[in-house]
């Protein structure tokens, strides 16, 4: 007969006496409700383990010694309670699973870790471009009253002739709120170039350094990083470049929509639905050397610093101080980029502006000198402060989900040298 047969019996016996106590203990109220549902809990220890994990939660059971375990509180209260079920228990005439063993109904204490995400897996790969939207789309949105400002100095210079002249113009004519003109196919074309810059950065870094192998990818692993962010952002200014046309044209032309919703409808009427990707070869020529700087530079800065300026591995350094190298490396990266990227830049702004113009009318207006300078030092602190959030940000979800911070190891080159010197022993 069933071993939790018997001990209902006695469970019955004994709650019965309970209840006709004259002298009842708070002990014997406490047990009441455990005299009714124990036959089930000892109908759940009888079965194996692999199904009890299936029935119960895997967060209510749990070998750690920080775990709470119901049978000891009860034995603790109720010795004779405790060898009356060990009795039972040990009864030669009942057979039981091997599980049987382990008779404990453990709660997980709060310090046990959860779960992490696999690197280079599809959920890898899903947390990065989430953090790419999060990192760009933020960003971006957040420094639009600077983004206004420098278009219209690109466009034009003799009005907005210095940044703080040109925010006083914007405010005079426009308000407060004509500073963050353009906002949302700001925050919609950024956060889908997000999602694709950093998305498939990883994707292509891992593809470009198996195909290398650990050994020349610890020789190359510069030109690794810029052909990943390369083919990465190629694909991101497909996604960007319809809302960058949009949004220069709602910046620099104070009359012509609100935003995107009447903007996009009367640009495409304009220009065509060809027109919306009138600039993507300067946005190319813009974006990507910026993006290629971007990590290639973000990568080796890093690295340098945990190398050369803190004496702790990266794998022993708190997570805080992992986030501020993260910044430190993104916000130095940024003043590269925005150097290498600022005369495309320019041509950008004066395309999407004006209708029908071409590449060598912006040369013949701006100049060579203006191609290059018109707009920069504003882009500089533009760029660097954009640049070193967005790595800040990315960076800060992949801890949240689980992942280490970017860059400042390469695996494949220490596996490529662990490699060497086991060939060479």
């Amino acid at each position: 007969m069933p071993a939790f047969y018997h001990l209902s019996i006695w469970q019955r016996e004994r709650g019965e006496s309970l209840r006709k106590s004259k002298n009842p203990s708070s002990l014997h109220f406490l047990l009441l409700p455990f005299l009714k549902v124990s036959p089930i809990l000892w109908a759940m220890a009888s079965i194996s383990d692999s199904s009890k994990q299936s029935l119960i939660p895997s967060f209510l059971y749990s070998s750690s010694p920080n775990s709470l375990s119901l049978d000891r509180i009860l034995d603790a209260n109720n010795h004779a309670i405790g060898a009356l079920r060990s009795t039972t228990l040990d009864a030669p005439t009942l057979s039981s699973p091997p599980s049987i063993k382990t008779r404990t109904f453990m709660i997980a204490s709060p310090n046990e870790p959860g779960r992490k995400i696999e690197m280079y897996s599809p959920q890898f790969y899903a947390a990065c471009t989430v953090g790419g939207i999060l990192s760009c789309g933020l960003t971006h949105t957040a420094v639009t009253p600077l983004d206004l400002v420098k278009c219209n100095m690109q466009i034009d210079p003799a009005k907005y002739k210095s940044i703080s002249s040109g925010f006083g113009v914007l405010l005079k004519e426009q308000g407060v709120r004509g500073f963050f003109r353009g906002w949302v196919p700001t925050l919609l074309g950024y956060s889908a170039q997000g999602a694709c810059k950093f998305g498939f950065y990883e994707f292509f870094k891992k593809y470009y350094s198996d195909l290398a192998g650990p050994e020349y990818f610890a020789k190359y692993k510069t030109l690794i990083y810029l052909a990943g962010s390369a083919s990465a952002e190629v694909i991101a200014d497909v996604a960007l470049c319809p809302f960058e046309a949009v949004k220069v044209r709602v910046q620099t032309q104070p009359g012509f929509a609100r935003g995107l919703s009447d903007g996009l409808p009367k640009f495409v009427k304009s220009e065509g639905a060809l027109g919306l990707y009138k600039g993507i070869a300067p946005l190319w020529g813009r974006q990507i050397p910026y993006t290629m700087m971007k990590f290639a530079s973000f990568e080796t800065i890093v690295e340098m610093i945990y190398k050369y300026g803190i004496p702790t591995p990266k794998d022993q350094c708190s997570k805080s101080l992992q986030l501020g190298v993260s910044f430190a490396g993104g916000y130095i990266a940024g003043v590269f980029c925005a150097i290498v990227s600022h005369p495309a830049d320019n041509l950008v702004s004066f395309l999407n502006n004006a209708k029908g113009a071409t590449v060598g009318d912006a040369v013949k207006k701006l100049g060579l000198w203006g191609l290059f300078t018109r707009g920069l030092p504003l882009r500089i602190v533009m760029i660097g402060t954009l640049t070193g959030a967005q790595w800040g940000i990315y960076d800060a979800f992949k801890v949240f989900v689980g992942l280490p911070t970017t860059g400042g190891v390469a695996p494949a080159a220490a596996a490529a040298t662990a490699a060497t010197q086991l060939a060479k022993a």
